[in-house]
């Protein structure tokens, strides 16, 4: 027995030790909010010297500022306005995030275990931090947060990760953006989770939109498992998004879950109304209780996965991520109690 656990956590959790990566930090909200308003086209020149590939995403992408070309004053004025509104929140930065050591070496670890399971994947070079607009929220196939992958780095957008007390997150303002079912995800420890997420979509990029909701729930739990092996020693609540509560709930009625889904016929809908109820978030699904999270479906697709490689323990992990979902669900046998 003591062997067969040993093995089992082995596979878990293998050696990555000897697996080398390097990851630069660079505090790009640092150098920007000490730009020289009253020189500004200097300094951002200076500044697109040390960030020539991510200045250009973050002004287009982030800010939602037109190309250079286009109204250099515009952006100006833009970027000035920028700097006096948002001081008050790189301040708070500055004092949650006074160094970023720990959840580098979370992300270098997650790192690791991505070079070991898929050695011919190009890993990011560069940490990237940056304060955006507090709407600047990309939605990933599991979830939406403020980080995202560039060409070349992973880049967190440390405005939304100031816990989820922060009163700007708590104000009646905040609340209009993220209702408290999300900005309670604003955490520090969510900075990993996200990046490693980020990686994985940009590994398995997700096209399962139009397909029906069995399927859309199983491409998404292919990505929770996949990141119980990136992240082995993550809490399964923070990488799927709930609280402790939420999933022990999920886990105990995990039969009765499924059983909803087979008696309303709700496996194969196409109806996208109804899967968003399933696969979106939101504070709660009602069918379940006010306690049941959002993103329920999420929690199933992500047990069916895991039967299904109980069953095929030797299938590689990109032939998981490739394999047709209707494959996964027919072979799984998945009949919780």
């Amino acid at each position: 027995m003591c062997m067969l656990l040993f093995a089992c956590k082995d596979k878990k959790s293998p050696d990555v030790s000897g697996i080398k990566v390097e990851l630069k930090t660079l505090r790009f909200e640092k150098d920007f909010f000490a730009l020289d308003t009253n020189n500004l086209a200097d300094a951002l020149g200076q500044l697109a010297v040390k960030y020539p590939n991510f200045l250009p995403d973050y002004n287009e992408y982030i800010l939602g500022l037109p190309p250079a070309a286009d109204s250099s004053s515009r952006i100006a004025e833009a970027i000035k306005k920028f700097i006096v509104d948002y001081r008050p929140v790189y301040d708070s930065v500055m004092h949650r995030f006074p160094e970023t050591g720990k959840i580098e070496q979370e992300i270098i670890r997650g790192l690791k275990h991505v070079k070991y399971y898929f050695p011919s994947y190009q890993l990011p070079s560069s940490l990237i931090t940056f304060i955006g607009p507090m709407d600047a929220y990309f939605e990933g196939s599991t979830a939406g947060y403020g980080d995202a992958i560039t060409t070349d780095a992973l880049a967190i957008g440390l405005q939304l990760h100031l816990g989820s007390d922060f009163s700007l997150y708590t104000s009646e303002m905040g609340q209009a953006l993220y209702p408290a079912y999300i900005s309670r995800k604003f955490t520090p420890e969510t900075i990993p989770v996200n990046s490693i997420k980020n990686i994985i979509d940009d590994l398995f990029p997700d096209h399962s939109a139009e397909k029906n909701l069995i399927e859309q729930m199983i491409e998404k739990g292919k990505r929770i498992y996949l990141l119980d092996l990136l992240m082995p020693g993550t809490p399964d609540s923070l990488k799927i998004g709930y609280t402790d509560n939420q999933l022990k709930g999920c886990l105990k009625n995990e039969g009765l879950i499924w059983n909803y889904f087979l008696r309303n016929g709700l496996i194969y809908n196409n109806d996208p109304s109804i899967i968003k109820n399933y696969i979106g978030d939101s504070p709660n699904t009602p069918e379940f209780g006010e306690g049941a999270p959002g993103y329920i479906g999420l929690f199933t697709g992500w047990q069916i996965v895991k039967k299904y490689m109980e069953e095929n323990p030797s299938l590689p992990l990109t032939g998981l991520m490739r394999l047709d979902p209707k494959k996964i669900f027919e072979e799984s046998k998945y009949r919780p109690r």
